[in-house]
């Protein structure tokens, strides 16, 4: 996906690098003249925003405005079509805290670009498509490196079978840093189109929720735990309705967010 990211501000510019230097390659950054940064090969433009805007709608598949969600409505608003022709639109503020998925969620890619997003800026992805809204189940994934991705997905269809709940109801998996980049575990979650929320390991290490903790997990990456904490951190109000299932090569556990006590 050809990405773009406009910045505004100062403190939008550190924003727009972070998530250029995890994308590398992939991303053209646009900054207005008077503030411009050499640091990020950006292009400079002095003319309107929303001029800007209606230059490159057509032109991107990913657009990542890093400003206000009101000044966003503003500009994108004589270019919107329909959902399957507008590019994928996701609005951060100039502090990194949110990432909202803004314009063609689910056809043009803008929830999982948010979710990218998120994961870069060590945050979560707010997501207001429908679909998404009715989902409540989160899985944690442990694997093994080098895993193979048809491994991790019978593994997680298992694990959600064994729950007794429908694939369909998985909002999100969580997985340790460490597998942030696991060829196998990524190819698997795209192919199921279950995004990836990656949890530290300092989130894991401080976890206050009930899971159990492995001796060996501890001594080989200095956590307790891997795909329980995970499950139980990449959601809100959550609880462990599977505990950790062991695959070859795999470990998976089933959250429920909001889960009735």
């Amino acid at each position: 996906m050809r990405i773009v990211i406009i910045a505004i501000t100062k403190k939008g510019i550190t924003v727009a690098s972070r998530i250029k230097k995890a994308l590398c390659d992939e991303v053209t950054v646009y900054l207005p003249e008077k503030i411009g940064s050499t640091e990020l090969g950006a292009v400079f433009y002095t003319q309107r925003l929303r001029d800007l805007v209606g230059k490159i709608f057509p032109e991107y598949k990913g657009i990542v405005l890093i400003m206000a969600m009101g000044i966003v409505m503003r500009v994108i608003a004589p270019y919107i079509k329909d959902k399957h022709n507008d590019p994928a639109v996701v609005v951060v503020d100039d502090v990194g805290r949110s990432v909202i998925s803004c314009l063609s969620g689910h056809e043009g890619g803008a929830n999982q670009l948010a979710h990218t997003i998120a994961n870069i800026l060590h945050t979560d992805a707010i997501i207001t498509t429908g679909t998404e809204a009715q989902k409540d189940i989160i899985i944690g994934v442990g694997c093994k490196r080098g895993v193979k991705s048809n491994d991790v997905k019978e593994a997680v269809r298992d694990a959600v079978r064994t729950a007794n709940i429908s694939i369909d109801r998985v909002r999100i998996a969580g997985t340790v840093d460490l597998k942030a980049n696991e060829p196998g575990l990524l190819r698997a979650l795209e192919e199921l189109c279950i995004p990836l929320r990656i949890v530290s390991r300092s989130e894991i290490d401080t976890c206050a929720k009930d899971y159990v903790r492995s001796d060996f997990v501890q001594k080989k990456i200095g956590i307790g735990g891997v795909c329980e904490p995970a499950a139980l951190l990449s959601g809100r109000k959550t609880k462990l309705i599977l505990k950790k299932q062991k695959y070859p090569g795999v470990t998976v556990a089933v959250a429920q967010e909001n889960f009735m006590w």
